[in-house]
This record gives C-alpha cells, sequence and structure tokens, in this order.
C-alpha cells in the first residue's frame, strides 16, 4: 500500500556503514570519504559520554542527520559538518580545531549551525517565542544553502524521536517546525522533509484530527484501490500500444495537505479530489504532453483542475503536469505526469538540482550565487535579512512577501517574479529594485496602460513606467500590498517630511532669533555675525548654524539665552511709538498708550481668554505673546502689560496643535470629523508615520474663538480612538 503518512519505518536507527552505503554511491574520491570518516570517528569520541532523552548514545543523532543528508547527496563538506554540528556547542572543542582539522570551508558552516543552536529555542517556554528568535535562525541560514540542509535533516530526525520528550516540549518544537522549517523546506523544493515535517507537527500540535485523517485516508485507499489499480493498468496499456517509456506509481495526500484542505479551506473529505494519484514518469517534456493528450482522450478531464507547472514552474523549481480525470467507475483521481529529472526535483528540491558532483571544480560560494539565481526568494530572503527592520516586520515580511508569494508573473524579459495574492504593480516594481519602486509612474500589463492599483494575476506580464523625478507619497500606502514596499514607501516618506520639518523649523528658530536680537537693535545680518561662531556652537552642543536654528526652534536654547552668553547689550533704548491710525479692530489694548500699532505674535497665537504680555518691537508698536511664550519667557526689557479688550466683536484666531496617537485606518478622518463637528475651521493638516512605534503625529492648524472653545476642541480630541496625546504648539 502506498504511504498515507505512517512514518514509522523513519525511527529506524541506521549505523555508520549504512551512510557510507549511500555516499559511497555518488562520492568515490578517496581523500573525501577518508574526510567523512575522520569526522565520525572524531564526533564519536567528543560525545561518547552524551546521550539523548531517548536514552540512545547521542552519536546516534549525528549519524540518521548524516543519512538523511547523503539521501538527499550533499557533498563532502556538508556531510562533515553535519556530523559535527553540534560538536562545538556540546563538547570542549573549539572553531580553531574544527579549522585545523576539517578547514575553512567546514568551519563555516559549523560556526553558523552553532550560532544557530546557542538559540536553544526549543528550550524555551512557549510564551517565549519572540520573532527575534526566529529572525536570528532565517539570518544564520540565508547565505548558504547547505546550513539550510542540515538544519533541517536535523530538525527532521528530533521531530521523529519526539516522544521521549515532555507534552509542552513537543508542542513547542512542533509549532516551530511548522512556523519555521516548514516554510524554508517548501520553498527550497524538498517535499520528502517538508510532507514529513508537516506531518509530524500535525501529529502532535492536533493528534485527534492527525488520527481521524488517517483512519479517513485509510478507508479511501481500502475502498478505491481496486479502481485505482484498473487505472493504473488501462493507462500503462495504452502508453505501451504508442511505445512510449514511462513509468507509473500511485501516491496518496499527505496527511497535512488533507488538514490545511478540510480545517483552513472549509471543504469535506469527500471534495477532495487529489487524495489518490497517479504519477507517471517518462524520458521528455514533449513525451509529458502527449501522455497528457492520450490521457484526456481516453477519459473526461475535470474542467479547470488542469494546472501546467512545465511551462510556468513554481519559485520552487517544481515541474510536472496535473490533471483530474474521471475513471471508468465514476471515481475522480489526479493524474501527474513529468520526466525523471522534474520527480527528483519535485522530492529533492533545491538539493536534488545541485547534487554533489565530483570533478566539477565545486565552490560553495559560486553555487550559492547560482542557487540565488534560480531562486529569487532565497536571494530576497538574504535582502530582506540586511533591511533595518525589527523582528516583528521582518517576520511578517517574510511570512506574506515570501512564503505566501503564489502568484508568478513575468518581465517583459520573461523573468518570473513570484508576489503575494492581492499584488499590485507597485509591489512589482519594489520587488525588481526598491529604486524603480520610488520612481513609478504607472505600468504596461499585457501590453495595456493600467493604474499603479491593478491587482496581478498569475501569467500577467508586467513592465513599469519610470520618471527621475517621480517619489512616493501617501496615497501609496493604500496601493502596495507587500510589507517589503510598504516599508521602503514609509521610509521615503519619513525622509521627505523630515527634511521638510527641518527646514520648516530651521526656518522658525531663524524667525525667532531675529525677533529676539530685533529688541537690541541687531539686524538679521548682524545677528548671524554674532551666532555663526564656533564658540556659539560649542557652548549650545551644536555642530552648525542651521543646528542651532533647529533647537532655537525646540526653545533650547531661547533667543535670550543665546543674548545673554554674548552679553550683548541694547545699542539704544526705543520708546513705544504711536502710530496716527487707530488700532480700533485689535482685541488687545494697552492701558494709557493711546494709539499705537498691535499685532498677535505668530509664534505662540494667543487667543482671548490666554494670559498675554505685550513687547516692544522697534518700528511695529507691540507684538503681544502669552506669558508663557519661550521669546519672551526670559527677557527683562521692552515688555508692557496689555489686556484683552471686554465685549470683543465675534472673531476666530489660528492655533497650531500637535496630537499623537497610535496608527490606526480612518485616523485623520476621525480627528477631521471633531474639527467640524466643533465647527472650527481647519487650514493645514499633516500626519507622519514612526515605523519604529507604530504611531503618527499629526499637526493641525485650527481657527478658535477663545480659550475655552480651544479647551473643548481638544477634550473631544482625548477622547478619539486610538488618539496618546494632544498639546498645543508655539514655534
Amino acid at each position: 500500500m502506498v504511504n498515507t503518512g505512517d512514518y514509522s519505518n523513519s525511527n529506524k536507527l541506521h549505523t555508520f556503514e549504512e551512510v557510507q552505503e549511500k555516499y559511497f554511491v555518488y562520492i568515490t574520491n578517496k581523500e573525501s570519504r577518508e574526510k567523512i570518516l575522520k569526522a565520525y570517528e572524531f564526533a564519536k569520541e567528543k560525545h561518547k559520554n552524551q546521550y539523548r532523552k531517548s536514552g540512545e548514545p547521542y552519536i546516534h543523532h549525528l549519524i540518521e542527520v548524516a543519512y538523511i543528508l547523503s539521501e538527499l547527496q550533499c557533498g563532502p563538506s556538508t556531510l562533515v559538518a553535519g556530523l559535527l554540528h553540534d560538536v562545538v556547542e556540546d563538547t570542549n572543542t573549539s572553531l580553531d580545531d574544527i579549522r585545523e582539522m576539517f578547514g575553512e570551508d567546514v568551519t563555516m558552516i559549523v560556526d553558523s549551525l552553532t550560532k544557530i543552536q546557542r538559540m536553544k529555542l526549543s528550550h524555551r517556554k512557549e510564551e517565549d517565542f519572540v520573532a527575534e528568535d526566529h529572525r536570528k535562525i532565517f539570518l544564520g541560514m540565508a547565505k548558504d544553502v547547505r546550513v539550510i540542509l542540515i538544519k533541517l535533516a536535523d530538525r527532521l530526525h528530533n521531530m521523529r524521536t519526539l516522544d521521549s520528550l515532555s507534552k509542552e516540549r513537543q508542542h513547542a518544537l512542533a509549532k516551530e517546525t511548522l512556523e519555521v522549517f516548514v516554510p524554508i523546506a517548501h520553498r527550497l523544493g524538498i517535499n520528502t522533509i517538508k510532507s514529513e515535517l508537516e506531518d509530524l507537527s500535525l501529529k502532535y500540535l492536533e493528534p485527534e484530527k492527525y488520527n481521524e485523517i488517517t483512519r479517513l485516508l485509510d478507508e479511501r485507499t481500502k475502498n478505491r484501490a481496486k479502481s485505482l489499480e484498473s487505472l493504473q493498468k488501462r493507462i500503462a496499456d495504452i502508453l505501451f500500444e504508442h511505445k512510449i517509456p514511462f513509468t507509473i506509481s500511485s501516491r496518496v495526500k499527505s496527511i497535512y495537505s488533507i488538514y490545511r484542505k478540510m480545517y483552513q479551506k472549509n471543504h469535506k473529505f469527500d471534495e477532495i479530489y487529489d487524495v489518490l494519484a497517479l504519477r507517471i514518469i517518462t524520458d521528455s517534456e514533449l513525451r509529458c504532453y502527449e501522455i497528457l493528450g492520450i490521457i484526456h482522450a481516453t477519459y473526461s478531464p475535470i474542467p479547470g483542475r488542469f494546472k501546467d507547472y512545465i511551462a510556468m514552474p513554481k519559485p520552487n523549481m517544481y515541474q510536472s503536469l496535473h490533471t483530474s480525470i474521471i475513471s471508468g467507475d465514476g471515481n475522480v483521481f489526479e493524474v501527474q505526469i513529468r520526466t525523471k529529472e522534474m520527480d527528483e526535483v519535485a522530492e529533492g528540491g533545491v538539493a536534488a538540482h545541485w547534487r554533489y558532483k565530483e570533478g566539477s571544480n565545486y565552490n560553495p560560494k559560486a553555487e550559492q550565487k547560482e542557487i540565488e539565481s534560480k531562486l529569487h526568494w532565497l536571494r530576497d530572503l538574504v535582502t530582506l535579512s540586511e533591511e533595518d527592520y525589527d523582528a516583528k516586520e521582518y517576520m511578517s515580511s517574510l511570512s506574506h512577501d515570501i512564503f505566501e508569494a503564489n502568484v508568478y508573473v513575468f518581465t517583459p524579459m520573461g523573468k518570473v517574479v513570484d508576489l503575494p495574492a492581492g499584488a499590485t504593480p507597485l509591489d512589482f516594481a519594489y520587488k525588481i529594485h526598491t529604486r524603480v519602486g520610488d520612481q513609478a509612474v504607472g505600468a504596461i500589463v499585457n501590453g495595456t496602460m493600467v493604474s499603479l492599483n491593478t491587482v496581478l494575476k498569475t501569467g500577467d506580464v508586467v513592465e513599469i513606467k519610470t520618471q527621475k523625478d517621480s517619489e512616493p507619497n501617501e496615497g501609496w500606502l493604500k496601493i502596495a500590498t507587500t510589507n517589503f514596499a510598504l516599508a521602503h514607501i514609509r521610509k521615503a516618506l519619513a525622509k521627505k517630511n523630515a527634511d521638510f520639518v527641518k527646514d520648516q523649523k530651521i526656518a522658525k528658530g531663524k524667525q525667532a532669533c531675529e525677533e529676539g536680537f530685533k529688541a537690541y537693535n541687531i539686524g538679521p545680518g548682524e545677528m548671524e555675525k554674532y551666532i555663526n561662531d564656533e564658540k556659539v556652537f560649542s557652548h549650545f552642543g551644536v555642530e552648525n548654524l542651521d543646528q542651532l536654528y533647529i533647537m532655537i526652534s525646540n526653545k533650547n536654547p531661547t533667543p535670550g539665552a543665546i543674548i545673554e552668553f554674548l552679553n550683548i547689550k541694547p545699542k539704544k533704548e526705543f520708546v513705544l511709538q504711536k502710530v496716527r491710525k487707530d488700532d480700533s479692530k485689535s482685541p488687545v489694548y494697552v492701558e494709557g498708550a493711546g494709539k499705537i500699532a498691535i499685532t498677535l505674535g505668530s509664534c505662540c497665537t494667543p487667543i482671548p481668554g490666554d494670559e498675554i504680555v505685550g513687547y516692544i518691537t522697534k518700528g511695529k508698536g507691540v507684538t503681544v505673546h502669552r506669558k508663557d511664550c519661550p521669546n519672551v519667557a526670559n527677557l527683562k526689557t521692552r515688555l508692557i502689560p496689555v489686556h484683552w479688550k471686554d465685549n470683543l466683536a465675534e472673531s476666530t484666531y489660528p492655533v497650531d496643535l500637535k496630537i499623537d496617537a497610535s496608527d490606526r485606518n480612518n485616523l485623520l478622518a476621525d480627528i477631521i470629523s471633531v474639527f467640524n463637528q466643533k465647527k472650527a475651521p481647519l487650514t493645514a493638516i499633516n500626519a507622519h508615520y514612526h515605523s519604529s512605534t507604530l504611531t503618527t503625529t499629526v499637526t493641525a492648524t485650527i481657527y478658535v474663538k477663545n480659550a475655552d472653545n480651544l479647551r473643548d476642541i481638544i477634550d473631544s480630541v482625548k477622547n478619539v480612538n486610538s488618539v496618546l496625546s494632544i498639546e498645543r504648539v508655539t514655534h
């Protein structure tokens, strides 16, 4: 009977002699064989007093890892490193010892494995599984596929021997296997390891469902065994008649694949057509299509169930023809058709495609580069690992952008680009290159100009139109779907906003400084001569004039503090200048001053109800400031009392607000809604997203009647969902 997910035979303990029988088939070089034997004897000696939880000598684990690697036909360095992968961590052996005995290549692999092993993830409590730990695993494996293969072999044998561990450890290891190791095995195309890891994980995470599916599979296999056998014989007879070389066998869908369809996609067991399948192996691509035509001419295919992975391989290099047919007795079976080479890659993935070949001037770095050129996602994993993400962003990007990528589109040159479902041309552009993404202005899909928010589907040919002066905008955050694209868009917007804010602060700081020095009858040009000085920079801890202006805009230092440090004295005292025009429209008056020019300070935007003070300005009368305005707080001269007029005519005054909130959808809309409800005209609003804290800072300018009106508005904004704080801004 075909395998139904029962991996009991995998628990058999192999001997090193059986490992040798495996790798002797493809490793014939005497020195390479001796090096592997030397590694085994070294590991056996170093681990001689160590035992596993099951009670067996630890060396058996290393033999099993080597056996799995030899089944994949890995090279000598990989087998040696597999035998030695725990020797640095668990014995008194150093990396220098490994280097001296086995060379730099093996040492590099063992070093990477040791760093991963030292995290001891599987020994932590489940609540301690954090994204940063998983990120480190991927970082450790990303740059050398041999490290990945050894970790997969190591984890596979550990999963085969979970029975000796506690329930808690079993659950933790199984959960980690599904989150970390299964996605890697899947994307590498190593189906034999992926399927076994999935089934074993399910066995310990949801044993009741595992056993139920096993029972259903046994029943389906028994009930349809004769039908499958009859179909297999009939197809074999037809292919013999057509003189087509072939081998034919049957396979049963893995337990975890059935579980996923039943419990994640809500299919009933009887609705899963590909539980039982025939696999036909032939000698060429042309024969594959010929066999497909013969089968479709003989049996009725089920519409929508044909998939051509030969013409369009999966990103893990999987190639095969799939079709579902109705047999003579009405049962439905899947038929897979492929060449021998395709079958090897389908089962062994990257390990089959890059099997060790003696006498081929093997170069691990060149092989890694070649693998990355074929497996684009592995290159993306390396790129992603080098990006400045926090751990959760990294894992989210890894899971969504790489492991869930199942939409395959093409560049005009025929290069395949894999994207997650729902991806747009903007995601495609950033996948090609961040510069292409930043400068994207449109896209051509299948020869037709489309917008950047068009959802792509498998088979689309996509070309991105760029423009040098184009740059990301806020709207792109609603168009992009991949975390990789979103992160780069946010980064570009943050930089653009930071540059804008910086320029604003420099201008505001300079203006405040000019106003402060004006009180001492010092104009802008002369002011800069005073403050553009190394002793000023040194005293206030800045490196240049722009930094000083930015600090002044933040009110530390104030212009008064700089004037005091420079010990500047007014050139002459000014008296309050009266003007001919009666400034009766001003909401403020100076008692006993008569007709004078009065203006409200733009730095602190005083409104009726604020405590205020007047500042005598040369040639411009009096500027009114709030008493707590930093621009007048430290001044001791030229300040005079001022008062709000009684019975003011109804008017509105500008106020700048800063709102900090947890980032969410529709945040701006909800804040604007409050302003509208309170009838506070809004003249400017800006939002800045902080990726490090997942918060947004909103700055807004509104018009209010008085201080009571402002307090009412502030209280209402505080009640908006996710708002953390709101404050009035002084420039």
